[in-house]
C-alpha cells in the first residue's frame, strides 16, 4: 500500500450543502495522492446521505456525537495515515491545484508545517513567526491553509479540549514557541484554498475570543505582565465590539475570569 502524502479531515454537523461544496473541491484536485476523512457530529439533515453518495472520494468516515469541533478534529487525526494532515471544514474548499502547490514545497524539504495563502473576505497570506507573541493573526488560516507533518502532530498531541473557540491557536503557540518547529508559507499569489465566512468561531463574541486567546497565553506560561498588556491593548482597540456599557468593570472581571481558569 502506497503511503498517502496528505490526510485531509473535514468536520461537519448538519451542513450537507457545505459538505457537497467541500467534497467537490477534493474531487477536482489535480494532485490525487491523499486520503479523505469526514467526521460528522451526528447530523440529521441528509449529511450522511451526501457522505454515502461520495464514497469513491471519502476513504474513512464516522458519525457520532462529539464534544465540539476540536473533539471532532481529534477523532479525525486518530484515523490519519498520510504524511501531512490538513483541516478542511465543511464549506471550505481547496483550489484545484491547491494540494499540488503544497506538495511542490515538500519535494525537497519536509517541513514540520506549511501555511498556504487563503482567500477569506480578503487574501490571507504569509507566516510571520514572531507576531504570535502578541497577536494570533500571524498566518493565513487553520482550515483550508494549514498542513502539519504527521510526526509533528504526534509530538504536539491533539487539540486541547479546554479551549472551545481557538484550540488551534494553542497548537500553533506550542508548535512555534515551545517546540520551535520549522515551517514556511507559500508565495502570496499561490492560493491554496477558500475559507467560507460565518464559521463556527464567528458565533462567539469578540470578548469570548479575547478571553480564550488570553487564557491560551497564560496556560503556555507566556510572561503574565506581557499577557496583561496584550489584553489591555486588544480590549481598548476593540471597545466598540464589546456591548457591556460598564467597560472598566467588564475589563477587570474578564481578566479575573481568565486568571481563575489558568492551569496551575
Amino acid at each position: 500500500m502506497n503511503e498517502k502524502t496528505f490526510s485531509i479531515i473535514t468536520v461537519v454537523f448538519n451542513a450537507k450543502n457545505d459538505l457537497i461544496d467541500t467534497i467537490k473541491s477534493l474531487r477536482q484536485q489535480n494532485y490525487k495522492n491523499f486520503e479523505y476523512i469526514i467526521i460528522d457530529g451526528g447530523s440529521t439533515d441528509g449529511t450522511l446521505e451526501v457522505i454515502n453518495n461520495n464514497l469513491d472520494v471519502v476513504d474513512k468516515w464516522k458519525s457520532e456525537k462529539d464534544s465540539g469541533i476540536y473533539d471532532a478534529m481529534n477523532k479525525g487525526i486518530s484515523l490519519c495515515e498520510g504524511r501531512y494532515i490538513g483541516m478542511l471544514n465543511a464549506g471550505d474548499k481547496y483550489k484545484q491545484n491547491g494540494l499540488e502547490l503544497i506538495n511542490n514545497y515538500l519535494i525537497d524539504t519536509e517541513y514540520d508545517f506549511i501555511f498556504g495563502s487563503v482567500m477569506k473576505k480578503a487574501l490571507r497570506h504569509g507566516y510571520r513567526k514572531y507576531r504570535i507573541y502578541w497577536n494570533f493573526d500571524f498566518a493565513s488560516s487553520h482550515s483550508s491553509g494549514f498542513f502539519i507533518k504527521d510526526e509533528a502532530q504526534k509530538k504536539l498531541g491533539k487539540y486541547n479540549l479546554k479551549y472551545k473557540i481557538s484550540s488551534d491557536y494553542d497548537l500553533f503557540y506550542r508548535m512555534i514557541i515551545k517546540e520551535k518547529m520549522s515551517g514556511i508559507s507559500t508565495k502570496k499569489n499561490e492560493i491554496i484554498g477558500f475559507f467560507k465566512s460565518g464559521s463556527y468561531s464567528s458565533t462567539f463574541s469578540y470578548l469570548d475570543h479575547l478571553k480564550e486567546e488570553t487564557l491560551i497565553r497564560v496556560d503556555n506560561k507566556q510572561n503574565l505582565f506581557f499577557v496583561f498588556l496584550i489584553f489591555c491593548i486588544h480590549f481598548l482597540k476593540n471597545m466598540k465590539k464589546i456591548s457591556n456599557h460598564n467597560k472598566i468593570k467588564t475589563f477587570l472581571k474578564s481578566f479575573k475570569e481568565v486568571y481563575k481558569k489558568r492551569n496551575i
